[in-house]
C-alpha cells in the first residue's frame, strides 16, 4: 500500500473518530503558509536555488461533556522547486531538528512533493484541583524566551522562530496547591529505535517532577527527570533544571539544565547547559529589546547538541540580539543576530512585517551568514548560502 492511500485512509479514520464529536461545541482554526525562497549558494551547494512551498496547520478543540477536550492539529504541506532543502521547509515539519523534507514521509507528483505530519492528538480533563492530559501533546518548561535549556522534551530552535515544536506522547496530572503548580509527568522514549524496544525493556521512558510559583516580581520553577536505563546510559540518566524570570524594570530571565548519566564505559557525564537574558520595551513599547546569552557543557544534552542533525550549535557559547520596531499597529521590522562567540560566526538577519487585514499578513526576511574564518559555525560556507531571502504570505482564521 503507497503512502498516497495510506494518508487518505488515515484522514477518513480521523473523520469518522471525530464525527460523534461533531454536535459538540467543536472549533476549527489554522493557518495557511505561502512562501518564496530565493538563495545564493556557498561552499559545494547550487550557486543560485529557489523553493515554493504551500504549508498549512491545521488545529480542530471540541468539548467533550462538561469536564474534559479533545484537541488535535496536523500539518499539511507540498514543496517545490531547485531544491527541497529550504528554510521554510525545514521550520515546517520540525522546529526541533529542522530536517529536510526528503526525511520524512512524502508523495511526489510531476511538479512537487507533499507530506502531512500529525502535530497534536490529546485529550484534556479539568476538575478544580486537579488536570489531567494524555496522548500526542505538547509539554513546555522553563521561561527562556530564545535558548531554554530546560525546555528538553519540546526543544526550539532559533534559526526556524516560527516553527511549531514537536509534541511527546505521554500523560501529566497537575495539581495546584495555593499559588503554586506541582506537575507530574510521563513520556515516551524519544529514539526510535528506544521505542521499538519498549515493550521488553522498557528503554528510554522519563518519569518527571515540576513545581513553579507565581509572585507578583515574577515565577521560579524547578524540575527533575528520570530516564530509564537504555544502551547510551546504562544506569539511567538524571536530570535537574530551574528558571527563574523576574519583572524589575527590565525583564530578565535565568534557565539551566543539568545532566547526570553513566556510560556504558563507567564514565560519568556532567553536562551543564545554561542560558541568561533580558528585554525591555522603549518609546512607549514601540521599540522592543531582547538579548540572551547560552553556555552549553561539552557534555550537555541539551535541545541542539542533542538532537540537531545539521552539526549547529555543538560549541559552548552563544549570544542573541534583536531589535523590534512597531512603526503602526500593522507594520514591524526586525534586527536580530545569532552569533558563534568561539569562532567569530554570525548570522544576522532583517525582517518586515506587515498585516493587510484581520487574518492576513506579508512577511519579507532575509538573513546573511557572515564569518572571519571559512570553517565558522555559522560561516557562508558551512550554512551552504552567502544569503536568503523569503517572502510569505500568511493567512489565519
Amino acid at each position: 500500500m503507497n503512502f498516497e492511500r495510506k494518508s487518505m485512509i488515515a484522514c477518513f479514520a480521523l473523520l469518522w473518530c471525530l464525527a460523534p464529536l461533531a454536535a459538540q461545541d467543536m472549533q476549527i482554526s489554522g493557518l495557511f503558509d505561502s512562501a518564496v525562497s530565493l538563495a545564493a549558494g556557498a561552499g559545494e551547494a547550487e550557486a543560485f536555488s529557489y523553493g515554493i512551498e504551500e504549508y498549512a496547520n491545521l488545529r480542530i478543540r471540541t468539548g467533550i461533556g462538561d469536564y474534559a477536550r479533545f484537541y488535535s492539529a496536523f500539518n499539511l504541506i507540498a514543496a517545490a522547486g531547485s531544491s527541497l532543502n529550504t528554510a521554510t521547509a525545514k521550520s515546517a515539519l520540525n522546529a526541533a531538528t529542522a530536517p529536510e523534507l526528503s526525511s520524512s514521509p512524502y508523495i511526489a507528483g510531476d511538479n512537487y512533493a507533499a507530506a502531512m505530519e500529525l502535530e497534536r492528538l490529546y485529550v484534556q480533563v479539568n476538575s478544580d484541583a486537579l488536570d489531567l492530559v494524555a496522548g500526542l501533546m505538547p509539554l513546555r518548561f522553563g521561561y527562556g524566551q530564545v535558548f531554554g535549556p530546560s525546555d528538553f522534551l519540546n526543544p526550539r530552535n532559533v534559526l526556524f522562530p516560527d516553527a511549531r515544536p514537536r509534541g511527546i506522547i505521554g500523560a501529566s496530572a497537575a495539581f495546584y496547591p495555593a499559588t503554586a503548580k506541582l506537575l507530574a509527568f510521563a513520556a515516551a522514549p524519544k529514539s526510535l529505535t528506544e521505542t521499538f524496544a519498549i515493550n521488553s525493556a522498557g528503554k528510554g521512558f522519563r518519569f518527571g517532577l515540576s513545581a513553579d510559583n507565581d509572585w507578583n516580581w515574577g515565577s521560579i520553577q524547578a524540575l527533575y527527570v528520570f530516564e530509564t536505563p537504555q544502551s547510551a546510559a546504562p544506569d539511567g540518566r538524571h536530570q535537574i533544571g530551574v528558571s527563574l524570570k523576574a519583572d524589575v524594570e527590565l525583564g530578565l530571565v535565568m534557565d539551566a539544565l543539568y545532566t547526570y548519566e553513566r556510560t556504558a564505559n563507567n564514565n560519568a557525564i556532567n553536562g551543564l547547559s545554561a542560558s541568561v537574558g533580558f528585554d525591555y520595551s522603549l518609546l512607549s513599547g514601540d521599540l522592543y529589546v531582547l538579548a540572551e546569552y547560552l553556555y552549553n557543557g561539552a557534555s550537555s544534552i541539551t535541545a541542539y547538541s542533542a538532537t540537531n542533525p545539521t552539526g549547529l550549535f555543538t560549541k559552548r557559547h552563544y549570544a542573541y540580539a534583536m531589535c523590534q520596531y512597531m512603526f503602526s499597529d500593522y507594520t514591524k521590522a526586525s534586527l536580530s543576530c545569532m552569533a558563534g562567540l568561539e569562532d567569530a560566526s554570525f548570522l544576522p538577519a532583517v525582517s518586515l512585517y506587515h498585516e493587510l487585514f484581520q487574518g492576513m499578513s506579508l512577511t519579507f526576511s532575509t538573513q546573511f551568514p557572515l564569518a572571519i574564518d571559512d570553517n565558522g559555525e555559522f560561516a557562508p560556507q558551512t550554512m551552504g548560502q552567502h544569503f536568503s531571502f523569503t517572502t510569505k504570505a500568511s493567512f489565519r482564521f
